[in-house]
């Protein structure tokens, strides 16, 4: 692989693959008119559309606008908002009273959880949105997901048979800025973990989902809307950059932000370096139903029970790496070849992520098993409580 210079470019990155001086320069950019024909304005550096008058009516029509957006998540600013996304703004209320509902009763019951970034109580987060709207409200649900824009901006980027999550997020008056980050799946990793993926990886991670926003609320900009870095999505190292302490200060320099009306689409390429803002005002509550889209791909082709299969060979496993026949190097190959290494996806209700970006995998418990020295029986039992927690509700 050959960088933009003609030279080999690294397979591996670390912390000296980020160079903030460089990564200056990558976002010093400007976006103009020209490039995105059919944006009704630049703002911020970011293509704004209007709606109602997208051509998405016929197929190659449609294809010409999808096409924009594409070049815009891949080498562009990495972002897009859509005006008038939705029309019906008593359809987006009457969602937005639906989803309340659903937080007033997940309040009362004590099931309600903060986000990634922010402690229990300081917003309002509804894991599951998506499904969970479907069963309390199903002709608000159908209706709602209608909507030919959302369709057409995942399909620009993920192509058909993509997967849908929803999250609300409720920041109150006064609620915190989040720190700068990148998102699933690469921007839920520590640097330790980050550096152990080919840069192969780290530029196939932003492939794999879409992030979005329904604005269900008026954004101003003292309200906090999300702040965002245009360009920095197509930053190679930015996964493991966005950690580090000068990136950030430079993002909270060079940032940009949008304010949203309801019924806006908003819609980055996850690896854009973003974070939501400090809502300063006294009387907005800022709600937002994001989205988290998902591509067709990220699946293996054959259907493994890997805790069966687990459940089968650890009486092996655990008795070879007692008698010293394997090295501590060859049991976790074992472990990486039989468990199930990823955590998604959660029950992030259950699973909750306040204690860090995601809950263990299948391959974390079974490690955790053999250093304790567990027998199989409770090692099948903390297996089977953490596939007990793999439900939607």
């Amino acid at each position: 692989m050959l960088d933009q210079g003609g030279t080999r470019a690294p397979v591996w990155l670390d912390d000296a693959s980020c160079d903030i001086d460089a990564f200056k320069r990558h976002v010093d950019r400007t976006t103009t008119a020209a490039d995105y024909p059919r944006a009704a304005e630049i703002v911020a550096n970011v293509p704004v559309y209007d709606g109602p008058a997208l051509d998405l009516g016929t197929e190659a029509g449609a294809r010409e606008v999808m096409a924009e957006w594409n070049r815009t998540f891949l080498s562009g600013p990495g972002i897009i908002a859509v005006r008038r996304g939705y029309t019906d703004l008593a359809l987006v209320d009457a969602v937005t009273e639906a989803l309340s509902a659903i937080i007033a009763e997940e309040a009362a019951a004590g099931t309600g959880k903060g986000d990634h970034f922010a402690a229990s109580g300081a917003n309002s987060r509804v894991w599951n949105a998506h499904e969970k709207l479907a069963v309390a409200a199903p002709e608000l649900f159908v209706r709602y997901n209608a909507n030919e824009i959302v369709r057409r901006v995942a399909e620009s980027w993920l192509g058909s048979g993509y997967q849908i999550t929803t999250q609300v997020n409720v920041v109150r008056p006064g609620g915190k800025a989040q720190t700068a980050h990148r998102d699933y799946h690469m921007g839920f990793q520590d640097a330790e973990t980050l550096r152990r993926y080919p840069a192969s990886q780290h530029a196939l991670s932003a492939c794999l989902t879409l992030q979005g926003a329904v604005a269900h609320s008026d954004m101003p900009v003292v309200s906090g809307p999300t702040k965002l870095l245009p360009y920095s999505q197509s930053y190679l190292p930015g996964y493991l950059a966005v950690l580090r302490p000068e990136f950030r200060a430079f993002f909270e320099e060079a940032h940009v932000q949008l304010p949203l009306e309801k019924g806006d689409l908003l819609f980055f390429n996850p690896a854009t370096f973003h974070a939501a803002g400090e809502n300063r005002t006294s009387d907005v509550q800022r709600f937002a139903n994001l989205m988290q889209i998902g591509s067709a791909y990220g699946r293996s082709i054959e259907i493994v029970d890997r805790t069966r299969l687990t459940e089968a060979i650890y009486p092996a496993l655990s008795g070879l790496a007692a008698e010293g026949a394997l090295s501590a190097r060859e049991a976790d190959n074992v472990v990486a070849a039989a468990a199930e290494g990823y955590p998604f996806p959660a029950n992030l209700d259950i699973d909750s992520p306040l204690s860090g970006m995601a809950p263990p995998s299948q391959q974390d418990v079974v490690r955790q098993a053999l250093a304790e020295g567990w027998d199989a029986g409770r090692l099948g039992q903390a297996l089977a409580e953490q596939n007990g927690r793999k439900r939607s509700h």
